[in-house]
């Protein structure tokens, strides 16, 4: 998830939606809960049934039914929501550019709504379509206890007890979602989203697509792309997952990401006479600051007297890396480091909702196989990172996928495999200093894709380049509106600007 100009706080993360860019998916209506809105036996896909979006009449909304097991085509279906922008420019549309932000759990119906995303050219020119992905957003979305969820412990496990109490965890909250979400939880894997945009294609009257997707929503373009080489016109994947990755180099490539974050942020403060720690040794504050979380002494200084864990602490590191908001997260060291007079505990307030959405773990634990080998395999395993990536430990994305899918029975219909060459010409986009998806993925996506891909490096920082770079954004534009893949191959970077600052 990447929040523009989002201030960093010191709750914990909802990882659940931290791959991708960030228009907010709307918020569930408990209505489509159990059973999933749409729910009945019938053909195998219906035509799309438009009408204007409620919230912007330029935008066409449709709903597309869909079964909910592909290989059952005339069982139990769901709708599946999708937005239209229109091409500007009618008479010179070049198709349909279908978008998806990543997560797993980003709207992409809220990022065709999004009018400024894409460069006036290229809105001018393609019909952009999002599809909610199955499971998200509109689109039968899977509901959980919201207490539930919140439970979630840290996965920082110190002993086979609390390993053990995780895995539990992850079958209760697996069994709560699946009773409230009904069998569209059992078939939420990128593979089915696959079918669900062909079957969209079909009905769009589209011979070929191009496609934008980013972070999470790479994946999807490069099974797209697979099953389908002649349906595709242009394919930019921009913060790119490497589903060839195994296990360890799932967690460890990403562990150091974060770490070189981490550094980046500290050599910026070097030479930043604006950051408010210039001068002092973050890593030593920083060391103090991990003190105190493990030993429950951590005040969070944007919400006392609450306090914070180690977690807590390093999911808000990684979240600052996102944009990255360097300014704002220097202040954080320094206000948890000297904290202010704590002042009286604040009145809880009561929640009105009681589910939320959440198909993180159901998206995750079909499309990854990430066995660890028991307690023993994991401990090894966070020990290592802790020695790759001294002050941020793992990355807090990395290990909430690994340890989601601890304790659950179903094999992963999806898993990693290697990726084949592509057929058509792909623009690999990727940050070099990017916290999420690690630089390396996209040099091993790049490299299995063949002579067809060109991989353009961003060479900053922040996660999705295409919104941190003018260079970047300009040349996937070139690339999606004439197919001209970018001649040089690097964009220098654009140093981060303070909250508020154009």
């Amino acid at each position: 998830m990447r929040a523009l100009g989002r201030p960093v706080t010191a709750a914990i993360l909802t990882l659940t939606t931290l791959l991708g860019y960030a228009p907010q998916p709307a918020r569930a209506d408990r209505s489509i809960g159990v059973p999933p809105r749409g729910l009945r036996s019938g053909a195998a896909a219906d035509p799309i049934r438009w009408s204007p979006c409620p919230e912007d009449e330029t935008v066409q909304c449709g709903l597309m039914r869909v079964p909910v097991d592909w290989t059952v085509p005339l069982g139990p279906q769901i709708d599946v929501q999708l937005a239209r922008s229109p091409a500007g420019d009618q008479a010179r549309k070049l198709g349909v550019l279908m978008v998806n932000p990543g997560g797993p759990g980003v709207s992409a119906v809220n990022l065709a709504l999004d009018h400024d995303f894409f460069d006036p050219e290229v809105s001018r020119r393609f019909d952009i379509v999002g599809i909610d992905p199955r499971g998200v957003g509109r689109s039968a979305p899977i509901l959980c206890d919201q207490d539930l969820v919140d439970a979630k412990p840290s996965p920082l496990y110190t002993t086979e007890a609390e390993f053990q109490k995780a895995e539990d965890y992850n079958r209760r909250l697996a069994a709560d979602c699946a009773g409230r979400s009904g069998p569209v939880y059992e078939h939420a894997d990128t593979g089915s989203v696959v079918r669900d945009m062909e079957a969209a294609r079909m009905a769009l009257g589209a011979d070929r697509i191009s496609f934008f997707g980013a972070s999470y929503g790479t994946l999807l373009g490069q099974l797209y792309a697979e099953r389908h080489p002649d349906r595709v016109r242009a394919l930019v994947l921009d913060s790119v997952m490497d589903h060839s990755a195994g296990v360890d180099a799932f967690l460890g490539q990403t562990a150091d990401a974060v770490q070189a974050a981490f550094d980046q942020f500290v050599a910026w403060c070097g030479r930043d006479t604006r950051c408010v720690l210039r001068g002092r040794d973050i890593r030593a504050m920083w060391a103090e600051l991990m003190r105190r979380a493990t030993t429950g002494e951590l005040v969070d200084p944007y919400d006392p007297p609450s306090k914070i864990g180690a977690w807590e602490l390093i999911s808000a590191a990684f979240s600052a890396f996102y944009d990255p908001q360097w300014y704002s997260f220097a202040h954080y060291i320094k206000e948890a480091y000297d904290p202010a007079p704590t002042p009286l505990a604040r009145r809880a307030v009561p929640r009105l909702e009681d589910l939320t959405p959440h198909s993180f773990p159901a998206v995750i634990c079909q499309d990854w196989s990430l066995p660890v080998g028991g307690f023993t395999g994991y401990r090894d395993r966070l020990r290592a990172l802790a020695e790759r990536a001294p002050q941020m430990r793992a990355s807090p994305l990395a290990l909430t996928a690994v340890s989601s899918c601890l304790g659950r029975d179903a094999t992963p219909v999806n898993p990693q495999r290697p990726i084949p060459a592509a057929t058509g010409p792909v623009l690999v986009v990727n940050s070099r200093y990017d916290p999420a998806t690690a630089y390396p993925w996209a040099q091993q996506v790049a490299r299995q894709l063949g002579p067809s891909a060109r991989l353009l490096t961003y060479q900053g920082w922040g996660h999705v380049a295409y919104k941190h770079s003018e260079c970047v954004s300009a040349a996937a534009d070139r690339f999606l509106l004439d197919l001209t893949l970018p001649s040089d191959l690097t964009c220098p970077a654009v140093e981060p600007k303070p909250f508020g600052v154009g």
